[in-house]
């Protein structure tokens, strides 16, 4: 296995597969609702949770001995606040439009109920170096599905990635004719990530039936 034992890679690999956030844990759907309908800010938005549950989790597990059980809440918010401000005035120095185009989302980071479930629910009970494994486990599922549905709607709503037409160019029309992609605005709009999300779902249940038994 390597640098990783058998266990610790299945920290990284399980949250990828059968025990993914997103699509078997139903969590951070809002910013999947949200932020998908242009691929650029569906990566970003992933990066930053990679970063921002990676490292709080190190944190909280550096810390979890020291920590009073009954402000343990408190200070996880602290944490990943703080992370979350490091996120947000890197986004606007070097990428202002995009921060913009995040806006509120990117703040929204600190109540996102991935980050303060691995808190929670691993962190505190784990050393560092395994809890930094399973931040980067939990934050690349969460991240996947996040590019996934931002490929799709981006691709099929716009007839871009990345803001490059890659479905034709816009239209232009020739006569009676038009040339191009024409745009699907359905499907960049929030209840279409509902239902991408869905058709991911039902993939990966389909492939996969004792998920359909245990959820």
């Amino acid at each position: 296995m390597g640098l990783l034992s058998k266990k610790d890679a299945q920290l990284i690999t399980d949250p990828l597969t059968d025990n993914n956030p997103v699509t078997i844990q139903v969590l951070g759907i809002c910013s999947a609702l949200a932020i998908t309908a242009e691929l650029e800010a569906s990566l970003v938005m992933a990066i930053s949770v990679l970063f921002v549950l990676s490292i709080g989790n190190v944190v909280i597990s550096l810390m979890r001995n020291i920590i009073p059980s009954k402000i343990r809440i408190i200070v996880q918010l602290i944490v990943v606040a703080a992370l979350v401000i490091v996120v947000d005035l890197v986004l606007k120095a070097f990428a202002y439009e995009l921060s913009k185009t995040l806006s509120v989302f990117v703040g929204l980071i600190i109540t996102n109920c991935i980050i303060m479930g691995r808190f929670e629910a691993f962190a505190l009970a784990n050393g560092p170096w395994k809890a930094f494994l399973d931040g980067i486990g939990n934050s690349l599922g969460y991240g996947v599905i996040l590019i996934i549905v931002g490929f799709f709607r981006e691709l099929l709503g716009s007839g871009t990635l990345f803001g490059i037409p890659v479905l034709g160019d816009p239209i232009a029309k020739t006569g009676l004719y038009s040339i191009g992609y024409e745009n699907n605005g359905f499907i960049i709009m929030p209840p279409m990530a509902l239902i991408v999300l869905g058709i991911i779902i039902w993939i990966q249940r389909s492939r996969n039936e004792a998920l359909i038994e245990e959820h």
